[in-house]
């Protein structure tokens, strides 16, 4: 929703924008006035930079306290059509929109036109992204304190159905602890003199990534190194295994049978006679050659040809 309120207020800032640039004296004034109140526009740097407004009047010549508008400095270049004028008051009103708060207004309301109940809305608004800006857990008495609301309730409203529903500010209600807790805001105006600032915040940024993507490259190093080292040891393993099976398939005597050329070369060789003679003497194995057995002869280890050693 944020971005779609961003989009949004994009549109609304150029139509102000291409107005303002033809206008003076109350015209301007006027536009100063719709644009404060608009529900869709929160950023006014560009309204300011338009010509017939860029070169304001010194932020004391109004008789604005020195503390009022902080950091602001006098533009040089093109003259304002409303320095020096009965409006020249409303440039002042367009400057706190952009960077001010409620807190502000209230401080300096004697030299400011009277808000009327949607710039009210608005600046109230704005008050809540700039304690955004610098805490994310906003307590209930500070929100009150900086937006004149006198109870939880009203406070609690006024969060879900002017910031959050509108897309300025996400976040989540806490009862328990009695605070605001900031999840997204949307940016507002810079500030004079906070680019600097800026600067240095994105250059932390950067170096503080650069060390990121440094640990994480070196995690990823000693994950692919812990990788091949398990991929080469498996392999290991493998080996060893099939090397295992490899022996244990090896031909043995006690397990091959003699095929039919063995048996027959065998016949040859010896007669039925000396079959028989395969007697282990002191033993109770004895030989018949009329009985065939399916055991070894433990003289001549030929199995299934030799005569039985069954007890006959």
């Amino acid at each position: 929703m944020a971005s779609e309120t961003e989009m949004g207020a994009e549109q609304v800032i150029g139509q102000f924008v291409k107005r303002a640039s033809d206008l003076k004296g109350s015209s301007l004034a006027g536009l100063i006035i719709e644009a404060t109140s608009h529900s869709s526009l929160f950023a006014f740097s560009e309204i300011l930079d338009i010509p017939s407004v860029l070169e304001i009047f010194d932020k004391y010549a109004n008789g604005m306290p020195s503390h009022a508008f902080d950091g602001f400095e006098k533009p040089k270049g093109r003259p304002n059509r409303l320095h020096g004028t009965e409006y020249s008051e409303y440039i002042d009103l367009l400057r706190l929109f952009a960077h001010g708060t409620w807190r502000d207004y209230k401080s300096n309301a004697g030299f400011l036109p009277e808000l009327v109940p949607d710039q009210v809305l608005k600046l109230k608004q704005l008050s809540i992204l700039t304690l955004a800006e610098e805490n994310k857990d906003l307590s209930y008495y500070q929100l009150m304190q900086e937006l004149d609301i006198s109870n939880v309730r009203e406070l609690e409203d006024f969060l879900i159905n002017e910031c959050i529903n509108v897309g300025i500010i996400g976040g989540k209600l806490n009862q328990l602890q009695k605070c605001f807790e900031v999840q997204f805001a949307a940016g507002r105006d810079m500030r004079p003199g906070q680019l600097a600032s800026l600067i240095q915040t994105l250059s932390n940024w950067l170096s503080t990534s650069d060390k990121m993507l440094l640990m994480i490259k070196e995690k990823i190093d000693w994950v692919d190194m812990m990788d091949e080292f398990n991929r080469k040891h498996q392999k290991e393993v493998k080996e060893m295994i099939e090397s295992s099976k490899k022996i244990d398939r090896k031909p043995s005597i006690e397990t091959e049978p003699l095929g039919e050329i063995d048996m027959l070369y065998i016949a040859g060789m010896l007669t039925s006679g000396e079959y028989g003679a395969h007697v282990k003497r002191g033993s109770d194995h004895q030989y018949r050659d009329e009985v065939w057995g399916s055991f070894w002869c433990d003289l001549c280890w030929w199995p299934d040809f030799c005569a039985s050693h069954i007890g006959f």
